[in-house]
């Protein structure tokens, strides 16, 4: 893994994206710390995703600037309802593409590429399931091989959208303990969830969406300004 870039903070200055006409995200300023551990809530429609791809910069913004120096070192795992499970990928070839910067778009991953990937299937609990294809994966198992690419990718900002919908207990355990571990390391963790108790228990800071900045810093705070 290479070293974490001690700035991988994300500055937000009045970021502001329309859809057409419709508003997604109003006027939200504040800062994710450089390693910080951070969830996401909000209503349906609050633009938490939103929030995300505009991170990532995958949205254009109407207004405001998104200040993000690591960007090239991002990781954003998407909504798992909007992976292609059809795609012929094997569970190794698809934890393999998190590390396709290194061996390039045209070359073959290497053998340390590979040892790295199984390495990360036996992280998430997929050491058995290299060979087979993602179409035979749970979603509990896909969820698991998603995380192993993002592992690959050694990224110093990670960006997760409902990273625990539809998992099992056991799956949900694996995963929290490879976010906390990816804090520890340094890295800036960001994650949309509906889980309130789940917040609470494990992210030390939140930021409450609705389409506009509601709250945001110590978990407790922000969600009972919220509540109040």
């Amino acid at each position: 893994m290479g070293s974490i870039d001690a700035n991988a903070r994300i500055l937000l200055h009045d970021v502001t994206v329309r859809y057409g006409r419709r508003v997604a995200l109003e006027g939200v300023s504040g800062e994710f710390g450089s390693g910080s551990l951070t969830a996401v809530v909000g209503a349906n429609g609050a633009g938490k995703t939103t929030l995300l791809s505009a991170i990532a910069g995958a949205v254009p913004l109407a207004s405001g600037v998104v200040d993000c120096t690591v960007r090239e070192r991002l990781a954003y795992l998407p909504q798992i309802a909007v992976i292609d499970r059809d795609y012929p990928l094997t569970v190794s070839e698809l934890i393999t593409l998190g590390g396709w910067r290194r061996f390039g778009a045209f070359r073959s991953p290497g053998a340390a590429m590979r040892e790295r990937a199984a390495a990360a299937a036996e992280t998430v609990g997929l050491a058995q399931r290299l060979r087979h294809p993602i179409g035979e994966l749970s979603v509990g198992e896909l969820q698991r091989a998603l995380f192993a690419r993002v592992m690959l990718q050694d990224a110093a900002v990670i960006l997760l959208d409902e990273p625990f919908a539809a998992v099992d207990a056991t799956t949900l355990a694996v995963l929290l303990d490879q976010v906390v571990r990816w804090q520890r390391e340094g890295r800036t963790v960001i994650a949309v969830l509906h889980d309130l108790d789940l917040v609470r228990a494990r992210f030390p800071s939140t930021l409450v969406l609705a389409r506009r900045c509601i709250a945001w810093g110590e978990t407790e705070a922000a969600l009972s300004e919220v509540a109040a």
